[in-house]
């Protein structure tokens, strides 16, 4: 049996005919760039949030980026963020100029450690970045205690968490502002790149949509100098439209396969093998199902990762390096050390198999090549203390 990482067939297959329909339709209207799909779906997309303004932006990275300039984050103003997170994160933040100020993780769940993060706050810290890692929220109560306590924006980064729930609070609800990617594996994924900043300040939303289209506010009238080129495309957001409205019961089946892959791993955590914690409950929306291979394991992650492939089952790691580590960034000034929280669950997790059209035969095959994996590793090393 092969397991792919992701499998998008399943959910291209039955709606194919409404894609092409919509794709039609733009095509035939022929308003390809800022078109009424666009707005049809920022507003279908924003009111799912929980918020009431969504800016379709080229990509996650420039919601990121251009979200925290409309927000007011400014040239010379800290900005905390998760040292465990994709890089994207960390090029938003510097692309509005910022400076970032990266913070530990909790171990258990790879979320921002909300404690570091208030360690961290210094007289010019003006926001604060959550990264909802893997489809599961960083506490809304914990971060609104912590901002009003600060005066802090809180900015989410939602890039793998759409429609994830918390505290009876949507990604995306919780602060002044947050991005979205709709790259083509996430939850909801386009045909392609694909970003969105959502708001409910509609000043702030009009910043965005400025800064999106060249900074301005009206043809060839410019009042935004950090302007750019990165508009959802009109086709891109057709399509999103059409799938948005499967969203809720994909995150369902994804949970379902969580649940089922968290009662086959059990007993595997007295070997070292850890499901990532989830403190959202059903509010999880398992972009990723993650794992951590502890140093009690008896087969190393690396060797684990090798024997899933030779049983035909594609795996992941997210993130192999922490941001602070990366060549590009050593200006920042930290280095190992600096975050032995991220740094030591870098070398642990595995990412699973994981998408709303995998089946439970599929998710036993993966926890039965572990099982195996694990007991072979095991008998040679109960062999090689015999031998002494």
């Amino acid at each position: 049996m092969a397991v792919p990482f992701v499998d998008l067939t399943w959910q291209h297959g039955p709606l194919q005919e409404a894609i092409q329909g919509v794709i039609n339709a733009v095509i035939n209207q022929g308003d390809f760039v800022l078109g009424q799909a666009l707005a049809d779906f920022e507003a279908n997309f924003a009111l799912a949030c929980g918020t009431q303004f969504g800016v379709g932006v080229g990509c996650g990275t420039d919601a990121i980026a251009l979200g925290l300039i409309a927000c007011g984050v400014a040239p010379g103003d800290e900005v905390i963020l998760p040292a465990n997170t994709f890089v994207a994160t960390l090029m938003g933040v510097l692309r509005s100029g910022a400076i970032p100020v990266f913070v530990d993780c909790d171990r258990a769940t790879a979320l921002m450690d909300l404690d570091a993060a208030e360690r961290a706050i210094t007289p010019h810290t003006r926001a604060i970045v959550p990264v909802h890692l893997y489809g599961q929220m960083v506490s809304p109560h914990g971060l609104l205690e912590l901002a009003n306590r600060h005066r802090l924006i809180i900015f989410e980064d939602a890039a793998q968490a759409h429609l994830a729930q918390r505290e009876g609070y949507t990604a995306g609800s919780i602060g002044l502002g947050a991005a979205f990617s709709f790259y083509p594996s996430k939850n909801l994924g386009a045909l392609g790149d694909g970003g969105m900043f959502v708001t409910g300040d509609q000043l702030i939303a009009g910043t965005a949509r400025s800064l999106r289209n060249y900074g301005a506010t009206s043809k060839y009238y410019h009042t935004e100098p950090q302007g750019t080129n990165s508009r959802l495309d009109t086709l891109q957001a057709a399509v999103l439209n059409v799938k948005l409205p499967h969203l809720a019961g994909w995150n369902r089946a994804r949970y379902a396969i969580a649940q089922h892959y968290g009662r086959r791993l059990a007993p595997l955590v007295e070997h070292g093998i850890l499901p990532m914690h989830n403190d959202a409950g059903p509010g999880h929306i398992y972009h990723l199902y993650v794992v951590r291979i502890t140093d009690t394991c008896p087969i190393s992650r690396a060797n684990l990762q090798a024997q899933l492939a030779t049983a035909g089952i594609q795996t992941g790691i997210h993130y192999p390096i922490p941001c602070h580590l990366q060549p590009a960034f050593s200006s920042l000034g930290y280095g190992p050390g600096s975050f032995p929280q991220a740094e030591a669950l870098s070398q642990e997790i595995l990412s699973l198999p994981m998408y709303p059209g995998m089946t439970l035969e599929q998710a036993d095959y993966v926890v039965d090549a572990m099982v195996e994996a694990v007991t072979a590793a095991r008998a040679v090393s109960v062999l090689q203390a015999v031998n002494g």
